[in-house]
């Protein structure tokens, strides 16, 4: 069994996989500032945008206007998602030096979701990565339904290893290993880590939960055991899937980061800045965030003065 990581790499999508769900548009101007507050944060690599058609992900539109404005920090990575050769152009075209595909482990999810047997979509992203490698790009892998998949229920732990074996033999440097409907638990977790660890080797693997039922810091607790010591999670515990009933989103990057610092593992990121961020960008959404620790941690609205303060008893 593996030691427990002394350090772990925070991996923050909120600006992509965070926002890219939320209905209502999301200027660009706030997208940069989010960027701007987490970068000032400490995170040292930051998913910022993604190169998919504006038919089916009108949030992302903009990604080509944020990657040219974007004042790239020495140090920190600004990936993007691509899911085909078009859209590995434009990242390209954009200045974009590290690039993300996505693969599911779950046959029937891959059919609905990109119209494509796991087989095809192989198939797909081979000229994608060739192409990402002649450019120098850096390559990470998404599989997705690791933990269980909305429509076939269970995923086969040795299905999850196949994917990001063939992830890594593309040539993807990083494979996160997402449970994308947050069904998860940790019994079920490391036996999924276990048997992709038989192909992959740790430092090639980072984790991606979703927290629907409230258990994505216990999958990831229970994961680190493992020696995994990438974590990815979205600031104010932006997004969710469509496809899950209830999903509240990514885990929250506040609260990965006071569990690790609980546990004393470093991570070189700063809690207190990454809570304001987490409430600039739910304020610019028009909610609380959506995590414990910023809603403690945050500002507090002042008791309105026509309240007061209650009687104490008698």
């Amino acid at each position: 069994m593996a030691e427990w990581p002394s350090h772990v790499t925070v991996f923050e999508v909120g600006p992509r996989d965070g926002l890219q769900n939320e209905p209502g548009e999301v200027g660009l101007e706030v997208k940069l500032g989010l960027i701007e507050r987490l970068a000032d944060a400490g995170l040292t690599a930051i998913e910022a945008g993604a190169f998919v058609s504006p038919k089916w992900v009108p949030q992302m539109a903009d990604s080509g206007a944020l990657y040219q404005r974007l004042v790239r920090r020495p140090g920190v990575r600004y990936p993007a998602l691509v899911p085909n050769e078009i859209g590995l152009a434009r990242a390209i075209e954009a200045g974009v030096t590290e690039v993300a595909v996505f693969a599911s482990a779950s046959e029937t999810f891959s059919r609905k979701n990109i119209n494509c047997s796991i087989e095809e979509s192989f198939a797909r992203f081979a000229p994608v990565c060739a192409t990402a490698r002649a450019h120098g790009l850096d390559i990470r892998g998404y599989v997705s339904c690791a933990l269980g998949c909305p429509y076939q229920g269970a995923v086969a732990p040795g299905a999850v290893a196949a994917v990001a074996a063939r992830l890594v033999a593309l040539g993807c440097t990083e494979v996160s290993l997402g449970d994308t409907i947050g069904v998860g638990t940790p019994r079920q977790a490391l036996a999924m880590a276990d048997a992709v660890l038989e192909q992959v080797p740790a430092e090639r693997l980072a984790l991606h939960f979703h927290n629907t039922y409230g258990q994505a810091l216990a999958n990831i607790y229970a994961c680190l055991s493992r020696g995994i010591a990438v974590v990815d999670s979205a600031v104010g515990g932006l997004g969710g899937c469509p496809y899950a009933s209830g999903a509240s989103g990514n885990v929250a990057t506040e609260d990965v980061l006071y569990m690790l610092d609980g546990l004393g593992i470093v991570t070189g990121v700063d809690l207190d800045r990454v809570v304001a961020a987490a409430v600039f960008v739910s304020e610019a959404l028009g909610r609380p965030p959506g995590s414990r620790v910023a809603r403690v941690r945050g500002p507090r609205s002042p008791t309105p003065p026509d309240q007061g303060v209650p009687p104490g008893p008698d």
